[in-house]
């Protein structure tokens, strides 16, 4: 085993609550396990197991990166911005509070959830998957799809914890695989249209250096099965773009319409010129809409109507 090391500075007020318990939605921690000090996550990199180790400290996340087998290779770059990811780094909520500090609607949300952030996934790969996993379906059945899946297709550290799967290894499933495992024909199909696409090199996944995202949403529509909300989903759990609208999401609505006190959700088309104004921030408006949802917040996983 090879281990490589890193401290990353946490922000004041930093919400280490919200990254464990997004990173604990699976009670049977196939992938992810919480620990004393923080959490464990197993994920595949070029297709070697990695358990991420963070301890959490009062100003710093403490992180190990656990690597099956001799020598790092290029892993250190695509691990570190994993690391980034799973802790919610990427988005500055700084910008939308100040953006909505006097909004008479939102202004309360922040208040009440002062320092909020989008925990990622690891890798923009695990989001799509997982959005596309979460569609339509509520949120318990979703987390058990994703444990299957992650059994079907990732692969055992050394130390026991199960490494989330690449494109590689979910192209190497069979539909009916995976529908032996509760998943409908049309999830697994594009499941592994994806998986297949990415494997043989005919989508990439990679953000231009520029992080214009307007290419990399155009390709995703293209995939059959992927549709509006899995993209910007995806955006916002797999690249950390702040300015997501999640319009089609259910639960954005019901937020909405809690806020607004009306008696029915507003639609889909109301939802989007409703977020329009928090532009180029709207990832963070809905973050806070999300949380307005449950108390105490948690950043949750949204469910597509």
């Amino acid at each position: 085993m090879t281990l490589l090391h890193w401290t990353l500075p946490l922000p004041a007020g930093y919400r280490r609550d919200d990254v464990i318990t997004f990173h604990s939605r699976d009670g049977e921690a196939v992938a992810e396990q919480v620990t004393p000090a923080g959490l464990r996550k197993g994920i595949l990199v070029q297709g070697v197991p990695v358990v991420l180790d963070v301890a959490f400290t009062d100003a710093a996340a403490v992180c190990r990166a656990e690597i099956d087998g001799d020598g790092v290779g290029d892993l250190e770059t695509p691990l570190h911005g994993a690391l980034l990811n799973i802790l919610g780094l990427r988005i500055d909520p700084q910008p939308f509070a100040q953006l909505a500090a006097n909004d008479p609607l939102l202004a309360p949300l922040v208040s009440v959830n002062p320092g909020l952030r989008i925990v990622q996934s690891a890798s923009p790969f695990e989001a799509l998957t997982w959005a596309i996993i979460g569609q339509q379906i509520n949120l318990p059945f979703a987390i058990a799809l994703r444990r299957t899946f992650i059994l079907q297709a990732g692969c055992r550290h050394s130390c026991g914890l199960w490494c989330y799967p690449e494109a590689r290894d979910v192209a190497r499933l069979s539909v009916e695989e995976l529908t032996s495992r509760k998943f409908s024909r049309a999830k697994a199909e594009t499941v592994l249209r994806l998986a297949r696409l990415v494997d043989e090199g005919e989508l990439s996944l990679e953000l231009p250096p520029s992080g214009d995202v307007a290419a990399m949403s155009q390709a995703l529509l293209a995939v059959k099965g992927i549709g509006p909300w899995t993209v910007n989903y995806a955006l916002l759990r797999g690249y950390g773009y702040a300015d997501c609208s999640l319009h089609g999401d259910v639960a954005i609505r019901a937020a909405l319409q809690k806020l607004l006190g009306e008696e029915a959700k507003p639609d889909m088309a109301r939802t989007e010129q409703w977020l329009r104004q928090y532009a180029p921030h709207r990832t963070m408006a809905a973050a806070h809409l999300w949380a307005s949802l449950h108390a105490p917040a948690k950043n949750n996983s949204p469910t597509r109507e």
